[in-house]
């Protein structure tokens, strides 16, 4: 069997919903022409007030929305017929769907489905219960008949759209839509109840306050959760917010900082696909990408410029007739896209898009919610840009030093000593003990030059912790201490070991290896504890050792005088990583160094050592 294309898919779905809908529209007009005087407006238009909160105020339930409208249209049957049931039901939902603004195809197929679903369930209930319809049990076994037929074919209208659309409809969906019914089904059978034990009850008429004190539990539900699910909607918005503005924050110097926000980016404004495109030195990049998106299909460079014309957010809420430049970049079942440019200081730094499935489903919160993201964002871009031109600046003045060192120094005496050999070479046959001293000289200084290129590779080769990782280049240190040392030296580390930035870390093994060297050349220490632990905010490096200790305030006044790297020398290199130094020490009980470094986007990459560098 050929398997269905996407649109062939979205076509049958189409065909299936514009079949319902006519059927239910059907329906519809022929309750409207069947209607006639009531005398009981009042109550009618109570109950219609009822059935419109009801509707508009769905209650939410686990990850979905159930309406709490059962309970009255049933009573509105009993009390007025099918034919004022049916009319005013399907005019309440068309209405609130248009206010809304769903698609029309949702307009038209949603209340029929209903409608539909509440005619089979009441026609097929009076087939097979004809009797059940007075007294407390035959009224109960009546009314649970109607819910469960009703909630039936509900669900079994909205499946099969879901089955024929291109999505994929899951079995967890399926679960969770059933879940949502359930529990709305559930609220209707006690309501159900209560009205048919009231009922019995001998309590004279029946008036619009009866109709009004019974309902309004019901309705005041409803008003009440859907409240207080817009406030945790809203408090979740916040939150994820805040998430990331704090992630964008502490990843700045991260090539990965885009990737750990997709979970918050969904949860801030739901999406079923996202792309984002930044502009480094005029070229556009696609930088991040999320969702149903066509991997294999990337915009020319001159489609890419006719982002700089999009000045504000551009919204496509039905991509069947446009859908912008990034169109064809989302699948093809996606038919809302919503354009963002991250503008700063109007320099365009890059471009967002997101998309929905649904068509004219982003609403103007959404355009404001994402907006603030991509101003977030452009901040974000703007400083990593200049973080790489500033890079790219150190590396060419480091390029040109190292030019500068290698032209003063070591090919100014190379071409000294060569300029000797050739006077010795002349003089080799008649004077040879110029000769001699020629030779010597030129050997002096290529041996000299040869001294400062060595010097120059070890320069230039990876720190410690560069090439090995900070724990490691530790422990190795320690090895080789324990090697030319009559020292007891103890390592320990605690939790999961975290990338650091190559500068942070290289600092951190400075002020360890300083530490380590006072407490064997000044502390006549026995036995050294070193720890290493990684916390959920700090890293901490500990060096304590059982020596002979000193006077911190006699130690910083020499210090003050001694260009080497001591203590104050310590304290400005803590400094720089934005970490905190203490020192404990006594004479005749030993020293403690403690140096405690804040996880505060130091983590990942370089672009930090560079910028302090330049400091």
């Amino acid at each position: 069997m050929q398997k269905l294309t996407p649109n062939q898919k979205e076509r049958h779905a189409k065909i299936y919903m514009i079949f319902v809908s006519v059927l239910g529209w059907v329906l519809i007009f022929q309750s409207l022409l069947n209607l006639q005087l009531i005398e009981d407006a009042h109550i009618l238009l109570l109950l219609g007030t009822f059935l419109w909160l009801a509707e508009f105020y769905p209650i939410p339930v686990w990850r979905g929305n159930s309406s709490l409208h059962f309970p009255i249209i049933y009573v509105m049957y009993l009390a007025f017929g099918l034919a004022y049931t049916v009319t005013l039901f399907a005019s309440i939902v068309f209405v609130i769907y248009l206010i809304r603004r769903y698609p029309l195809r949702i307009v038209f197929f949603n209340p029929s489905q209903l409608i539909l679903s509440f005619f089979l369930a009441v026609q097929l209930a009076e087939f097979f219960l004809p009797a059940f319809q007075s007294g407390f049990t035959n009224g109960v076994i009546h009314f649970v008949a109607i819910v469960f037929l009703y909630y039936l074919f509900n669900n079994l209208f909205v499946d099969i759209v879901l089955l024929l659309r291109p999505q994929v409809y899951t079995f967890n969906a399926w679960k969770q839509k059933m879940a949502t019914e359930i529990v709305g089904a559930g609220i209707s059978l006690s309501y159900g109840i209560i009205f048919y034990l009231v009922g019995t009850q001998n309590r004279g008429e029946i008036d619009i306050f009866s109709y009004f004190f019974f309902f309004s539990p019901l309705v005041g539900l409803a008003l009440l959760s859907s409240m207080i699910a817009r406030l945790k909607k809203e408090k979740n918005r916040l939150h994820s917010l805040f998430s990331i503005s704090t992630k964008l924050n502490h990843m700045l110097p991260s090539d990965r900082w885009m990737e750990n926000l997709a979970d918050n980016l969904k949860e801030f404004i739901d999406s079923d696909a996202a792309i984002l495109w930044i502009r480094e030195n005029g070229e556009w990049k696609r930088s991040f990408e999320d969702g149903r998106v066509q991997k294999d299909v990337s915009l020319p460079m001159n489609t890419k410029e006719k982002f700089l014309c999009i000045k504000e957010s551009v919204l496509y809420q039905n991509t069947t007739k446009e859908a912008g430049i990034a169109g064809k970049c989302f699948a093809s079942d996606l038919h809302a896209l919503l354009y963002t440019p991250l503008l700063l200081e109007d320099e365009m730094v890059g471009m967002l898009v997101v998309a929905r499935s649904r068509t004219k489903s982003f609403t103007k919160d959404d355009v404001a919610s994402l907006s603030t993201i991509a101003n977030q964002l452009a901040v974000v871009i703007k400083t990593r840009n200049l973080f790489h031109e500033q890079e790219r600046l150190l590396i060419f003045e480091e390029r040109n030093r190292i030019a500068r060192d290698i032209h003063d120094g070591v090919a100014q005496t190379l071409a000294g000593a060569l300029m000797k050999l050739e006077t010795a070479e002349k003089k080799f046959d008649t004077k040879k003990d110029e000769t001699r001293v020629l030779l010597d000289e030129s050997i002096h200084k290529m041996r000299h030059s040869l001294k400062e290129l060595r010097d120059s590779i070890y320069a230039l080769r990876p720190y410690p912790t560069a090439r090995i990782g900070l724990s490691s280049a530790i422990m190795q240190k320690i090895d080789a201490v324990d090697h030319d040392q009559d020292l007891e030296i103890k390592l320990e580390i605690r939790g999961e070991e975290q990338e650091l930035s190559p500068f942070v870390e290289k600092v951190m093994f400075e002020i360890f290896q300083e530490s380590l060297q006072n407490s064997i050349k000044h502390g006549q220490s026995s036995r050294v504890d070193v720890l290493l632990s990684y916390q959920s905010e700090h890293v901490l490096v500990k060096v304590k050792d059982d020596g002979v200790g000193f006077s911190l305030y006699q130690a910083m006044i020499k210090a003050r005088n001694r260009p080497h790297f001591g203590i104050l020398n310590m304290n400005e290199a803590a400094e720089k990583i934005n970490a905190s130094i203490q020192i404990d020490s006594k004479e005749g009980e030993g020293t403690e160094i403690t140096l405690l470094v804040p996880k505060l986007g130091v983590e990942g990459e370089e672009t930090i050592d560079k910028s302090y560098a330049s400091r």
